[in-house]
């Protein structure tokens, strides 16, 4: 048994990111989408808007979708050191936007359904109430729309807001009801001053086909991390410019993908006739980016070398 002191050559898998201030906000937003939610939904009902009922209905899966993001930051903070997560809990935040961004589409196909079937069969509507409570309704997703667009741009947090897909989901569920609230109140003055009553469910399609294109494209973003894709092409080429650069070396293997929305894990096998430490390939790999885990494979070339060494 040797006696080295191994802490030098321990690397820390701690890839869990701090939101403390965007949790904070996400919370006060649940309530208040918690209490329009069932403001709009009884209001639609009663004075007969499909799209005020639509408003409400699509804010009762953002409810829960906001439900998804406290989790995932609580369940990440929870776990950020538990050895069971071989890279942390960095991808936490990412299903949860994942897992929003499904709820979005789900939002988008209900509103759609309802507003196809209320074009063919429309009820009647009480204008003035229905308006009244769209405008409360718009009012509070504004308020929604400002905590969490505040967050991206707060003094505390420079950098991680942009990687915080979590967030970002949150941020479009709120986005999206602000959207569909402002719809509503045009489609319910046009059935008051024009009695354009189809507006009503038109603009429900509208609203579903906006939604869906921002839940496309959150999926889209959360599931190449989920699914490990690789970093951009550019990065890979230039990580094995930088090593083959250096005396014979020659890369056979590499793999680079995000461990968390903000860390980067790379993983290079090398062969070369003049083997040096990992440590010696770790710092020729920095100079082409900041990767927050690197794992270094050499072998030993065998025949003659390609090119003489420079002493």
């Amino acid at each position: 048994m040797h006696i080295y002191n191994l802490e030098k050559w321990k690397v820390h898998h701690d890839f869990e990111i701090s939101y403390r201030f965007g949790e904070k906000r996400s919370r006060i937003v649940l309530v208040l989408t918690a209490a329009t939610m069932v403001i709009e939904i009884i209001a639609g009902t009663l004075f007969g808007s499909m799209a005020l009922l639509a408003d409400g209905w699509h804010m009762a899966t953002h409810v829960v979708a906001f439900g998804i993001t406290l989790f995932a930051y609580w369940y990440a903070r929870k776990n950020k050191d538990n050895p069971d997560f071989t890279f942390s809990t960095g991808k936490v935040s990412v299903l949860g936007a994942f897992a929003s961004a499904i709820a979005l589409a789900v939002v988008a196909f209900m509103m759609a359904i309802e507003s196809i079937e209320r074009l063919f069969s429309p009820h009647e509507i009480m204008f003035n109430e229905a308006i009244l409570v769209a405008v409360f309704g718009g009012i509070i997703n504004g308020v929604c729309v400002f905590l969490l667009h505040y967050h991206e741009h707060h003094e505390e947090e420079p950098s991680d807001h942009h990687h915080d897909q979590n967030l970002k989901a949150a941020y479009y569920h709120v986005l999206a009801d602000t959207l569909t609230s402002i719809l509503a109140v045009i489609a319910l003055l046009a059935g008051k001053y024009f009695a354009w009553i189809w507006v009503d469910s038109f603009v429900g399609i509208v609203g579903a086909v906006i939604i869906t294109k921002w839940a496309i494209g959150l999926i889209r973003n959360s599931s190449h991390i989920l699914l490990d894709k690789g970093i951009n092409r550019k990065t890979r080429k230039k990580v094995v410019s930088i090593i083959e650069a250096d005396q014979d070396n020659r890369v056979v293997d590499l793999h680079a993908w995000h461990v968390s929305p903000k860390h980067i894990a790379l993983m290079v096998s090398i062969v070369t006739h003049y083997p040096k430490s990992p440590r010696y390939y770790k710092e020729l790999i920095s100079q082409s980016g900041d990767f927050s885990h690197v794992t270094v494979e050499i072998h030993q070339g065998e025949g003659p070398a390609c090119i003489p060494v420079n002493e």
